[in-house]
């Protein structure tokens, strides 16, 4: 029993400190530009995600090939997104963050 609570308790650890980072990103009230640029890399990385699972479990060598073609071009978007946002908007920061 006391496992059960220890598990809940860390899991309302993480998601409040998910809800406080949420929170103190969406206090800065960025503009459309900002959140179009967070949402392109919440994607991105969901993608990246989606592409490394997909690696791991495949058994086809040209399927293989052809998810590390998209990994590599997954990688190129969010480095050309990460150079284009580290002028300032602090988006690289916060995402990371986010998603690790």
């Amino acid at each position: 029993m006391a496992r059960g609570w220890e598990s809940k308790s860390v899991e309302a650890q993480i998601d409040g400190a998910e809800v406080h980072l949420r929170s103190a990103v969406l206090k800065k009230s960025p503009n459309p530009e900002m959140l179009e640029i967070i949402r392109k890399k919440e994607n991105i990385l969901l993608s990246r995600t989606r592409v490394l699972r997909e690696l791991e479990s495949a058994q086809n060598p040209r399927y293989k090939a052809v998810l590390t073609k998209a990994l590599a071009d997954l990688e190129a978007q969010l480095s050309s997104i990460d150079a284009s946002s580290a002028g300032g908007t602090g988006v690289n920061g916060a995402s990371r963050a986010a998603h690790s």
